[in-house]
């Protein structure tokens, strides 16, 4: 073997465990095992499943102790009927012809089964295979439990049996009975086998509910180790789903859509916090810039005024981009919502008509208003005429000279849907989505703004549970789709 091999192989060796680290290796796995079985055994759902186990185990216990009962007892009245009829056909023979049938019924009796005796009025014995009559017996034609001497040709013995006892008109006394033992052991026969069946029974109730705590830990230990991931700061991280629609798995969808919608919020408050950055940096600095020059270059009152005008209204931007923000956020987290009752959205229509009648009059703009039904919906009126407000602003900001905007009310089946429509240049298809995000502007308005109006709308709509939709093309339309409700008088 050359060097550079045996130095390989001696590396290998190196980087093999020894057998101290194998043995710690395999106590740490052994370690885990443990403590595993032991959380197991101190878990309630060990004890649940043993109090489940138990009432089940009792329950069948007793089901099987009445099945034992109730077989004992019929097999007992079936043989009591069936030493009646055996009774009652030899008292009805003749006497001569009632020996011959006492010992012809012996003699076919391989089981040993059937138990007859006929006494004379003084006790003694005239045939049968019983050797005396019993002392305690009751002579009444009922049925009873005694203890007889038998005797036959394998000897005698004592043996329990189901007697009944019966005075014949030539005043002998018939006794025909059956073994009692061949109840007893019928019954023990089938006690015997429903207690065998126990067993199983309650060997599969331990291991069904061992297998479904097993599978509840299973998913438990999931869900916390996905918690654990998510209060680490992994907010993409969502609850295992089952294939079934079981209860667990209800509750994982609800929290995973709470979880959705934390993302949303806080991936917005984070976007929020980059949008004001970025956007009030310029008017700040542009503030700051003016007062600097106006500071170094302003030789009158009047530059100086002018300077002042100007940074004042750089602050005036900067502040109205906090204040909508701060409406945005009033508005996100439901803080309205306690203000919701009926509205009429034919007077929202209307007054937010008259609020800009003189605004589109002044650009050249015709502004029509339509609100033939008068319409009610359950919301908040003033976050709703600021929603109207808004969409109407739009309009008549983009809209060129000689145009038209339109302000309209329909019922369509269950909903009243307020549209507004104008002939401007209207939204884009790639756009449609990206004009509902804060501080967005698109590339071909030259109009002032802050880029707040439609994604405030969108936020009221979404409060109110309400429908917003932007219509793209050659003009804009945008609509509010509100579930109809009647007025309540």
């Amino acid at each position: 073997m050359s060097t550079e091999s045996c130095e390989l192989v001696s590396r290998l060796r190196s980087c093999r465990p020894g057998r101290a680290e194998q043995w710690s290796i395999f106590a740490i796995f052994r370690r885990d095992e443990v403590m595993q079985l032991l959380e197991f055994l101190r878990s309630n759902r060990l004890r649940w499943t043993v109090l489940v186990t138990g009432i089940f185990a009792a329950f069948t216990v007793a089901l099987l102790g009445f099945v034992y009962l109730r077989t004992k007892h019929d097999l007992t009245l079936r043989s009591d009927r069936t030493i009646a009829s055996q009774i009652g056909i030899l008292v009805a023979l003749p006497a001569g012809r009632r020996l011959d049938a006492i010992n012809e019924g012996l003699r076919y009796d391989p089981g040993r089964v059937r138990i007859i005796g006929l006494f004379g009025a003084h006790g003694d014995r005239i045939a049968g295979n019983m050797q005396r009559q019993p002392a305690n017996i009751e002579i009444d034609g009922t049925a009873r439990n005694v203890a007889v001497d038998s005797i036959d040709g394998f000897g005698r013995e004592q043996q329990a049996s189901r007697l009944i006892a019966r005075t014949l008109p030539d005043g002998n006394v018939l006794l025909v009975g059956r073994d009692a033992d061949e109840i007893e052991e019928i019954a023990r026969v089938v006690g015997r086998a429903l207690g065998l069946g126990l067993f199983p029974a309650v060997f599969l109730c331990i291991a069904v509910g061992v297998a479904l705590s097993a599978r509840a830990r299973k998913r438990i230990v999931e869900v916390n180790e996905r918690v654990q991931r998510i209060v680490a700061g992994n907010l993409r991280e969502r609850l295992p789903l089952g294939s079934s629609d079981d209860p667990f798995s209800q509750l994982a969808m609800i929290v995973n859509g709470m979880l959705d919608e934390m993302e949303s919020l806080i991936e917005s408050l984070a976007g929020v916090g980059r949008d004001i950055a970025h956007d009030l940096r310029t008017p700040l600095t542009r503030a700051r810039l003016m007062l600097e020059r106006g500071r170094s270059n302003a030789m009158t009152l009047e530059q100086l005024q002018a300077v002042a005008d100007k940074t004042t209204d750089a602050l005036d931007q900067s502040l109205s981009i906090i204040t909508a923000i701060l409406r945005l956020a009033e508005i996100e987290i439901n803080q309205r919502s306690a203000a919701f009752g009926h509205v009429a959205l034919a007077d929202i229509i209307r007054e937010v008509g008259d609020m800009y009648e003189p605004i589109a009059e002044d650009r050249g703009i015709s502004l029509v208003v339509q609100s033939p039904d008068e319409l009610n919906v359950h919301g908040d009126r003033d976050l709703l005429i600021e929603a109207v407000a808004n969409l109407v602003d739009n309009a008549v900001k983009f809209t060129p000279a000689g145009g038209r905007v339109e302000i309209g009310l329909v019922r369509s089946h269950d909903e009243a849907i307020v549209c507004v429509k104008d002939t401007g240049s209207g939204i884009t298809e790639h756009e449609r989505g990206a004009v509902l995000r804060r501080f967005y502007r698109s590339d071909r308005i030259s109009t002032p703004g802050l880029g707040l109006g439609l994604n405030l709308v969108a936020a009221i709509v979404k409060l109110h549970g309400f429908r917003f939709t932007i219509h793209p093309g050659a003009g804009c339309i945008v609509e509010i789709a509100c579930p109809y409700a009647p007025m309540v008088t």
